[in-house]
């Protein structure tokens, strides 16, 4: 049975062309013009638009040829996991969620990271606000010295800070940190919700959380696991805690030793506005005589990426 495969969705057709007067009539002539000119510009648009398709969606969004739509990619490394399970993140540990919009302040480890210093100028954080909007914040570094990164108490998550512009030596001097009140040297004594490792001049966090009126839709999750020992292997996990809820719920769970695992999706996995993302959390295990289990630290990298769509757009 032959199939249709006509388009009965294209916006135009071909215009109804006017009957021709008996007598040339100038204003007749340029009405005929303007219907077949109204025509031909439709036609001029689908031919574009055909050609446009042609392209890579996900190029067309990383040129910002589609409006609504940006790409997230996120990674992040946690250079010693231990006993149990981490956040993949330059901190270590699980990552220390706000329970409510609060303050938060930037330093470094180094007097060098500093406006008119040698290392690290600006510095710039972005995240989501207490209600869940997008945010993002260039500050001006003062060493070891804390610095109020934007209005008080209006940071609920910190997603990402990375350094803008530094000192005549191109890089921050030291590590930087994102955190609540209070350091020593300008090492937070408190809770830290960002961390660059000197050198990297971006944080390395793989945790995220979906900004309000936006849909993320996850193409690719990354799983990398570097292991010395023998007999060994690694459960890497992907949660998400949707809005209003206080519970992980595991979305993605691999075993693997010590290599490099790319989970490509074929239909992309749409997750939510205000949802908090935690890739790459992972446990570690080497089997003895007996099948007794332990555990040995050991280095991991994770990390997605996807496309970012406003409501307004979907």
């Amino acid at each position: 049975m032959a199939v249709d495969n006509t388009r009965y969705d294209v916006p135009f057709r071909a215009p109804a062309l006017p009957y021709p007067p008996q007598v040339y009539d100038q204003e007749s002539f340029e009405e005929f013009n303007k219907v077949l000119r109204i025509y031909f510009n439709q036609l001029d648009n689908a031919l574009r638009n055909a050609m446009a398709v042609q392209e890579p969606y996900e190029l067309q969004v990383s040129k910002g040829q589609v409006a609504g739509a940006s790409t997230v990619y996120k990674f992040g490394f946690n250079p010693d996991v231990n006993g149990t399970e981490e956040t993949v993140w330059g901190t270590g540990g699980n990552y220390p969620y706000l329970t409510s919009a609060s303050t938060v302040y930037i330093s470094s480890s180094s007097t060098a990271d500093s406006n008119g210093g040698t290392g690290a100028n600006t510095v710039t954080v972005e995240g989501v606000d207490g209600s869940y909007n997008a945010k993002s914040v260039t500050v001006n570094m003062n060493g070891q010295t804390q610095v109020q990164v934007g209005d008080a108490s209006s940071w609920l998550r910190v997603n990402r800070i990375f350094v803008v512009t530094s000192g005549s030596g191109g890089t921050a001097a030291g590590d930087i940190y994102v955190a609540n009140s209070g350091v020593s040297s300008g090492v937070p004594t408190g809770v830290t919700y960002a961390h660059v490792i000197q050198g990297d001049n971006q944080s390395q966090i793989a945790a995220y959380t979906v900004p309000a009126g936006y849909s993320l839709y996850l193409d690719d999750v990354t799983f990398t696991s570097a292991i010395s020992l023998a007999n060994k292997h690694v459960t890497a996990s992907f949660v998400t805690r949707d809005f209003g809820s206080n519970t992980f719920r595991t979305r993605i769970i691999q075993t693997m030793q010590s290599a490099l695992l790319v989970l490509p999706l074929t239909y992309p996995f749409k997750i939510e506005e205000k949802t908090d993302v935690v890739p790459s959390v992972f446990r570690y295990y080497q089997r003895r005589s007996g099948g007794v289990f332990s555990r040995h630290p050991h280095k991991e990298l994770g990390g997605w990426c996807g496309v970012e769509i406003l409501y307004t757009y979907l």
